[in-house]
């Protein structure tokens, strides 16, 4: 039944979605389940939206690693609710093999920029013999490689569809893996689906009334503070603790 679904949605390439400048951006973040995710690909697709198809594919497999320091210091901030704060991660695109070092920050008005340099897959797990991504790091991050280390892989699928209007991009991650590198820990969320809506904030947003027919609201959720908690338990965690249980509630299934 998946595979039909998606097979209805019409294909976009990757230099078409580049095309897609969203000025005025605004994201807003969606949590659902596998079966509610069908009617809303149904949906999605009688309103004309597009997938984007790569390898042949409208389904890609990403494997991301998050580095922090010792003391997680990006993971507290986070739960601390610092409003400027930021995210140090390598990405793999797994079936094209290309991979990045990945900087977010988000500032005090709650804007989020991503810097991105490519690196060789072999420097995914450790970067710090590369020099240019040493000076990137230094010079888009408040970190050095040498105050870092691997943290967290989390291992999703993911479907980005894009609306006619080319206003508004949406990218649907399942079937979450976590694996905790300084724990030993491995965790999943199992049944849940997160949906990140990206959109111009001058265009009305047909994706937002789909969403609401299927009774799925916005929520704020970080992929690396929802693994970091299921994986280590000794973390301060009681806020994302909170969020856990609203994907239990979600799927009908316990986390932790």
């Amino acid at each position: 039944m998946f595979k039909e679904v998606l097979a209805g949605l019409g294909s976009i390439s990757l230099e078409e979605m580049d095309g897609v400048k969203l000025m005025n951006r605004t994201d807003s973040k969606f949590l659902t389940d596998q079966a509610t995710l069908l009617g809303i690909l149904a949906d999605a697709g009688a309103q004309g939206y597009r997938a984007l198809e790569t390898e042949g594919s409208k389904i890609a497999t990403y494997d991301t690693l998050y580095y922090d320091t010792p003391a997680l210091q990006m993971f507290l901030d986070h739960h601390n609710r610092r409003l400027v704060r930021q995210k140090v991660r390598t990405r793999i695109y797994v079936d094209s093999g290309i991979g990045f070092l990945e900087i977010k920050r988000k500032n005090n008005h709650g804007r989020t920029k991503k810097k991105r340099l490519e690196i060789p897959v072999a420097e995914f797990k450790d970067f710090s013999s590369d020099d240019g991504a040493c000076a990137f790091l230094e010079e888009k991050s408040a970190y050095s490689a040498s105050q870092l280390s691997p943290s967290l892989e989390t291992v999703f699928r993911r479907i980005t569809l894009v609306n006619p209007a080319m206003s508004e991009r949406l990218t649907i991650d399942s079937r979450l893996g976590f694996r905790n590198p300084r724990t030993g820990r491995e965790a999943s969320l199992r049944d849940a689906v997160i949906i990140e809506l990206k959109q111009d904030g001058r265009a009305e947003s047909p994706m937002r009334k789909i969403l609401l027919d299927h009774r799925v609201k916005p929520v704020r959720i970080s992929k690396y503070c929802i693994g970091v908690t299921l994986t280590d338990p000794d973390v301060k965690s009681n806020r994302f603790k909170l969020k856990i249980r609203r994907i239990e509630k979600q799927i009908n299934n316990k986390l932790i």
